[in-house]
């Protein structure tokens, strides 16, 4: 159905811990995870409580073997896994990775470590589906399936962060969250993933004026966002991993000073889908 177009959705744009009430209805409380569609194939970028809702749509869509790649394993981020109907259906395949350990834990180990008591009533062993664990070092070129380039890098949080570069058909959208900027300073890491990118997916969790009183936090701004996407070229910017007491109203503002600065800007919300047709836009 898609195999000519680049989908990407968003299941959770919540950063920190999931929320819920009239105040946050239209941008929605779940956390971190976000769905591409390669043209057949498809990958999920963290597993916040929005995964539960996207293993839904994957059943329903009969989508049986798939990628889930995390940024890193803070709770928000990871939060949604058990709730992840999927993988205990025996017919699933996921290949799951991740780099932000490298050297100290691996994708497997922190997977385990997770899903078991006391955390969690059973072990892993409860999970049905083959489950594939992957392991990388930042910097890595990840092919996890045919025609889908991924490229790495390290971001800058607590405890280490993997920023994501997702190339095919020509077009490119990259995944930019959990990093704190250094004031005045454009982060190459992050220019390099986002270089001429159809879409950069960027952690907006502050405001600069915030940032004075969050330093350390490992957190951004929409601003170094429109500055980081004016300088590499990027075409389009979702904010992302919204502060938990960020309401509706306060995300409308946001949006529009950023619209104001960048034409391409927008804050994502729960549920919504973005198709970028391949066919208009010439490979690299």
């Amino acid at each position: 159905m898609y195999d000519d177009v680049f989908l990407v959705r968003f299941w959770g744009v919540r950063g920190s811990i999931s929320v819920s009430g009239p105040e946050f209805s239209r941008y929605g409380g779940n956390t971190i995870c976000i769905e591409m569609r390669c043209g057949k194939h498809t990958l999920l970028f963290d597993a916040g409580s929005g995964l539960r809702p996207a293993g839904g749509a994957l059943q329903a869509l009969a989508v049986t073997d798939f990628d889930l790649l995390f940024t890193h394993c803070h709770y928000d981020h990871i939060i949604g896994l058990p709730s992840f109907a999927p993988i205990y259906d025996r017919s699933v395949k996921v290949t799951l990775w991740s780099g932000h350990l490298a050297g100290h834990m691996t994708t497997r180990q922190m997977v385990d470590e997770f899903m078991r008591p006391p955390w969690f009533p059973v072990k892993l062993g409860i999970c049905k589906a083959s489950l594939d664990y992957r392991d990388f070092v930042s910097g890595d070129v990840l092919r996890p399936r045919e025609g889908v380039v991924v490229r790495t890098g390290s971001l800058i949080h607590p405890g280490g962060c993997i920023g994501y570069r997702v190339e095919w058909g020509g077009r490119v959208v990259a995944v930019i969250t959990d990093t704190e900027h250094e004031p005045d300073k454009l982060d190459q890491a992050v220019l390099g993933l986002i270089e001429d990118a159809d879409l950069v997916i960027y952690d907006c969790t502050y405001t600069e004026e915030e940032m004075e009183r969050r330093r350390g936090y490992g957190h951004s701004t929409w601003q170094q966002g429109v500055k980081l996407c004016e300088a590499a070229g990027a075409r389009g910017l979702a904010l992302f991993h919204h502060d938990p007491t960020r309401t509706d109203a306060e995300l409308d503002e946001i949006e529009k000073l950023a619209k104001d600065k960048f034409t391409g800007a927008f804050a994502a919300r729960d549920g919504q889908t973005l198709k970028f047709p391949v066919s208009l836009r010439k490979k690299r």
